[in-house]
């Protein structure tokens, strides 16, 4: 993935953000929405276009466009660093491509342990049991 390219595709939109601010809010568009094209980005390879397609599936529109909106602050140049921070993040998750588990025998000894403590709590078990006459 090559972020500064993703970040010249990103196409911001200012919209009217709603709850504090009192009068102030009627007239500021502070809430940041953002979109990216996945499809038509430049910024990933076609096996990354593939694996995010996939992975954020229920959160792309039909088109294919990854649609996040941020209003946590009352300042439009905030909620646009954080809506960015907030994409990367996304993308880097879904791009990561975490390692195969090996298979491995646990060791002789620890077969062993693992018995013994077997061995040790059933007798405990039993030794509790009224004795049989």
């Amino acid at each position: 993935m090559n972020t500064s390219v993703v970040i010249n595709e990103l196409k911001f939109k200012a919209i009217r953000s709603s709850g504090a601010g009192g009068q102030h809010v009627n007239k500021v568009s502070s809430k940041v929405e953002l979109a990216l094209d996945i499809r038509i980005s430049e910024g990933f390879t076609d096996d990354e276009k593939l694996r995010l397609s996939q992975k954020l599936s229920s959160r792309l529109t039909k088109s294919g466009v990854l649609l996040l909106q941020c209003s946590d602050s009352r300042n439009q140049h905030r909620n646009k660093e954080l809506v960015i921070k907030r994409l990367l993040k996304i993308l880097k998750a879904n791009l990561y491509i975490s390692k195969k588990r090996k298979q491995t025998k646990p060791s002789r000894a620890a077969i062993k342990k693992r018995l013994d403590s077997k061995k040790k709590h059933s007798l405990k078990k039993a030794n509790r049991k009224k004795p049989s006459l």
